[in-house]
């Protein structure tokens, strides 16, 4: 038939276009960049949710092997600078070089100017690279998103999101990875603004629960990190299994109670006749 001569012909048009990140396709996109974001699509879900007392980033860990040796290396969280730790989704080797790149930018800028970095500054410093990656021949798009947390004398308490493009933008909370959508939406709904830290780890918990794959959440498929001011320096902690299974099970009883409520509020509906108001 005419369409599918036609589908054909688009799908044909398509792949010349797709094999190099420096051609624009006729509609004006960048295919490769656009199959790095479908790679971060498959990745472990990566959360950030800012407080006015700190920042949290909780991501779930894919790797879960009992032999595998987790006390050596992160495998989603990393601490970039005093004040500033990021959370990745997407291929992890590619991640690698980011962070390196990240880290060896904040001590650079501490020697040359003796004072930290700030949050926005080195969050420009690597989507410029980004961006190279998508403009000169022979290069691939790092296949990899990053979210980032921190604190600077200039803006206080940041949280910032950047994708393989180069694009960036600060945000009071945000996700990448699998779920991602599902998981913004609930962020949408449900994030207030100026909100504790305790209420942000409770709601990354929660949204995690209901956007996750796996039916059941444990402490040991999360890796939860929280930044704060403690003497009016920035301090990057990592929680420990106990903790994170501690707020696990806040919010396993906050659903549990929610549900219950939702049960005899439909109960009481039911019992009404049908002439009451």
């Amino acid at each position: 038939s005419t369409q599918s001569t036609w589908e054909i012909g688009a799908s044909k048009m398509a792949h010349r276009y797709d094999t190099r990140t420096t051609i624009f396709s006729p509609e004006g996109r960048l295919y490769q960049v656009e199959y790095a974001l479908e790679a971060i699509g498959h990745a472990g879900t990566c959360l950030g949710v800012l407080s006015k007392e700190g920042v949290v980033l909780a991501a779930e860990k894919k790797t879960t092997a009992k032999l595998l040796d987790t006390s050596t290396s992160a495998e989603k969280i990393y601490k970039l600078d005093d004040h500033i730790a990021c959370s990745v989704a997407g291929i992890t080797a590619d991640a690698n070089i980011l962070v390196d790149y990240l880290r060896t930018s904040a001590q650079r800028h501490l020697l040359t100017f003796q004072e930290p970095i700030p949050v926005e500054r080195i969050v420009t410093y690597v989507c410029d690279i980004k961006q190279s990656y998508t403009q000169y021949g022979g290069l691939r798009p790092f296949g990899v998103s990053l979210l980032y947390m921190g604190w600077d004398r200039h803006h206080g308490f940041q949280l910032y999101q950047s994708d393989p493009s180069g694009n960036y933008g600060g945000w009071l909370a945000s996700c990448v990875g699998s779920n991602s959508q599902a998981a913004q939406s609930i962020l949408n709904q449900d994030y207030t603004e100026g909100c504790t830290l305790a209420e942000a780890k409770l709601l990354a918990v929660r949204v995690l629960m209901k956007t996750m794959d796996s039916t059941t959440l444990s402490s040991d498929k999360l890796e939860f990190a929280t930044l704060t001011l403690h003497n009016g320096k920035p301090l990057m902690t990592v929680l420990k299994a106990e903790e994170v299974a501690d707020i696990l099970k806040q919010a396993e009883d906050m659903r549990k109670k929610e549900e219950a409520e939702e049960k005899a509020k439909k109960e009481a509906t039911a019992r009404k006749k049908p002439g009451e108001a």
